[in-house]
């Protein structure tokens, strides 16, 4: 097992810790679930707080293809730590760093004609064909050219760049809006839409390398979707991308992230006394309080004050009282484990502490912001980054 830790010779306030085996497992299971197609592991968000170089090498080491990325900086951050193969890019506004991007030969995504022209222009500085993507909308509303007569030119005036040689459309893509509401009639619908943006394009001319569409829960669910690529965020770190759909391990899927903390302080109180601010929690009775050293500094949701679950000394137990800034409190009912006691925020769930789909449902958010916000005061450990044999 190898770890890396800013603080190896004391014990960590707190700590992340990541199983890249476990991404490796879940990117195996994946890759099963869409056989006949490529995997994109999307790493965005410094691979949703999971860390995106460690995460995207495991992904690669599992057979993932393709790495996903929003913005270009962290396409480009990729590219400089040394990852190899195709690398994508969505997220785009004007004046954004196209001609590094094609000199890295990234995969860049394109939704209209400002960033079309903008792309071709770096091309032309650059000296080389630009890989680009066109993006259809097919019903979320948000980044992808609409149909109609913005797709058909959108479409003419990449072939024409293409045709003189400043870059090659290597694919066409959109995203679905409810993929993760089994049955929403909006999937069949853009379904349908993407297949006729599709066929105008490649009736045009345009031969991509790959068309894709599916996200994690239509990897899951939908194999009518998954083309030529799928590309899978949330799932590639074990988490369910709906509850709806099932729990990881209805999957084959395993939580990645394990966050924990050791407590700073445990005292006897009396009855009657009052918990954090604003005192919305007051002990009912002769208790003793767990001081946890993280707080929404930390990104431990403020909105879960008095619900989220932590494990303590083999005991579930709840936020007593507001989430501070750096710091929340349990309440342990008399029990007293010493200072230093390791406290389980979120897990696998499978050694009995809370998942992160826990602190979503106490939060009143989804599992996805829950470990995407943990914050950079906490350090990710890598374990097992060696993959086995």
């Amino acid at each position: 097992m190898n770890e890396t830790a800013t603080a190896p010779t004391a014990p960590l306030r707190a700590r992340a810790e990541i199983d890249l085996a476990a991404l490796r497992a879940n990117v195996r299971a994946l890759r099963a679930r869409a056989s006949g197609a490529a995997l994109m592991a999307v790493v965005k968000s410094d691979a949703y707080g999971h860390g995106a170089v460690p995460c995207a090498r495991a992904a690669v080491e599992a057979g993932a293809r393709w790495l996903g990325t929003a913005t270009p900086e962290e396409a480009l951050a990729l590219r400089k730590a040394g990852l190899p193969g195709r690398i994508m890019c969505w997220l785009w506004t004007p004046g954004g760093p196209w001609r590094e991007a094609i000199e890295a030969d990234l995969d860049v995504s394109v939704s209209g004609m400002w960033a079309l022209r903008e792309l071709v222009a770096a091309a032309r500085e650059a000296g080389v064909p630009a890989r680009v993507q066109l993006k259809a909308d097919t019903g979320l509303g948000r980044n992808g050219c609409q149909p109609g007569e913005d797709w058909a030119e959108l479409v003419a005036e990449a072939l024409r760049a293409q045709s003189e040689g400043l870059l090659r459309v290597t694919g066409l893509w959109s995203h679905f809006a409810c993929a993760d509401e089994p049955g929403h009639p909006s999937i069949t619908a853009q379904l349908t839409l993407f297949r006729e943006m599709l066929a105008y394009a490649e009736g045009r001319g345009v031969r991509p390398e790959v068309r894709h569409i599916a996200n994690s829960p239509a990897t899951l669910t939908l194999p009518e979707s998954h083309f030529d690529l799928v590309r899978t965020g949330i799932a590639t770190y074990g988490i369910s991308p709906s509850p709806e759909l099932g729990v990881p391990a209805d999957f084959g899927l395993r939580p990645v992230m394990t966050l924990s903390a050791s407590i700073a302080l445990v005292k006897r109180v009396p009855g009657g006394h009052g918990v954090s601010y604003g005192h919305r929690y007051v002990t009912p009775g002769e208790t003793t309080l767990g001081l946890v050293p993280v707080g929404y500094a930390d990104g431990i949701p403020r909105h879960a004050s008095g619900a989220g679950p932590v494990l303590v000394d083999g005991k579930w137990r709840t936020v007593a009282g507001r989430i501070a800034m750096d710091q929340f409190v349990v309440d342990l009912g008399g029990d007293a484990p010493p200072a230093g006691t390791r406290a389980v925020l979120f897990g696998p769930g499978d050694r009995g502490e809370p998942t992160a789909e826990d602190w979503a449902q106490a939060a009143g958010t989804i599992a996805y912001e829950i470990v995407t916000r943990i914050g950079t005061r906490v350090p990710r450990v890598y374990v097992n980054e060696e993959q086995a044999g």
